[in-house]
């Protein structure tokens, strides 16, 4: 068992609930800038390329990358409704904007904002969020050139899990993975059977 264990875990988690439209839906907490909790619901873009990380898209922005420049922990608390099954992923996020010096985490931000449809991509063209509406009007239609690569709002979220917990309130069960590190960088999981 390890990262497979988890992983297929969640996979089938996925599949079991992917007629439901809210399965894309997690909520993602992070530490405040002022310490204490910030939670709010992000989408499941996938996993990054051949890992266990998880894909987020976000605005450049917003406060949650204000908080993650401060303190990249982060956690994502997910439940499927009709499996109840609940993931708590916790672990370590890199922030992808388009000032990120490394070219192969760039496409990767490429590849994600092209990966998005064009509605998607359009919500970083409008204004700040979280600033207060400067004209009560009906916001006007936003035109984007599906071509255009990302623009400067749009940034990518990678979060390297390094616990899991696990419940499946179906058959109560509960399993914890723990990441291991060995002094020679070699990464293994350790997965423990808990009481719910």
């Amino acid at each position: 068992m390890g990262s497979v264990a988890w992983k297929q875990l969640l996979l089938n988690a996925l599949e079991t609930n992917n007629h439901l439209k809210h399965s894309s839906y997690m909520q993602l907490a992070t530490i405040g800038t002022n310490g204490t909790p910030s939670n709010r619901t992000v989408v499941f873009r996938g996993f990054q390329d051949n890992t266990d990380n998880f894909q987020i898209n976000t605005d450049t922005r917003t406060r949650k990358i204000e908080e993650l420049k401060v303190c990249s922990s982060a956690e994502i608390c997910w439940y499927f409704t009709d499996s109840w099954e609940q993931f708590r992923i916790n672990g370590s996020i890199d922030i992808i904007d388009g000032l990120n010096p490394d070219p192969l985490k760039l496409q990767q931000r490429e590849k994600s904002w092209f990966a998005s449809s064009l509605r998607s991509r359009s919500q970083y063209l409008r204004p700040n969020p979280g600033l207060p509406c400067l004209n009560e009007q009906a916001q006007p239609d936003i035109s984007l050139d599906p071509s255009t690569g990302p623009v400067d709002a749009f940034c990518l979220l990678i979060l390297e899990p390094n616990q899991v917990d696990y419940v499946n309130l179906k058959n109560n069960q509960r399993l914890t993975f723990k990441l291991s590190v060995s002094e020679a960088e070699n990464k293994s999981w350790i997965v423990t059977r808990v009481n719910p």
